[in-house]
């Protein structure tokens, strides 16, 4: 039998290494911060109840939280966030329509700055990505987005923006109806 160590059976050492040392991290789940620094929310900390279903959107952790209606399912998804605090709504809202596959069309804001913009209909090149959830604020959305960069970061002009994957799923779990608040 050789005792030649291989680059790979360092790398498998080192990584099994790696994950007992992170093990206590994971046996913290009742702290305030989870391993992805997402804050932790409570739905009571901003709803009477659950209503249909529950969003609170983080802004400052970069994190989507939803519960269904009877609070036996709870998700985070990290998100993209307005790039600027004069672009950032905070309070309550719900979501008043969704639509898979939706089109673009700037804001006036944005036609100020980018006049060369033109509306962007379902595909690739959309900012909306796949999905999009229609909060009763105007031009405010819960969408995708092709450009993964975005996700985790200042990026969007005020809306709040996933992986196409995980809108896709999220859309799928909330209702129109949705109670929403951006803190």
């Amino acid at each position: 039998m050789s005792h030649n160590l291989t680059r790979r059976a360092a790398l498998g050492g080192a990584l099994a290494t790696a994950s007992v040392l992170a093990t206590p991290a994971l046996l913290h789940a009742g702290t305030r911060n989870n391993i992805s620094s997402f804050v932790r929310q409570d739905w009571r900390d901003h709803f009477d109840d659950l209503g249909k279903a529950t969003i609170v959107a983080d802004t400052a952790s970069r994190a989507l939280h939803f519960w269904n209606s009877d609070g036996s399912e709870y998700r985070v998804y990290p998100t993209s966030v307005p790039i600027s605090e004069e672009l950032t709504k905070r309070g309550y809202t719900s979501i008043v329509r969704k639509k898979v596959g939706p089109s673009w069309t700037p804001t006036a804001s944005q036609m100020e700055r980018y006049p060369d913009w033109k509306p962007i209909g379902p595909g690739p090149d959309n900012p909306l990505g796949t999905h999009a959830m229609y909060l009763s604020w105007p031009a405010y959305i819960i969408h995708g987005t092709h450009d993964t960069r975005k996700i985790g970061r200042p990026s969007s002009d005020g809306c709040i923006g996933l992986y196409n994957e995980k809108i896709a799923e999220l859309f799928q779990l909330c209702p129109v109806g949705t109670q929403v608040r951006v803190i």
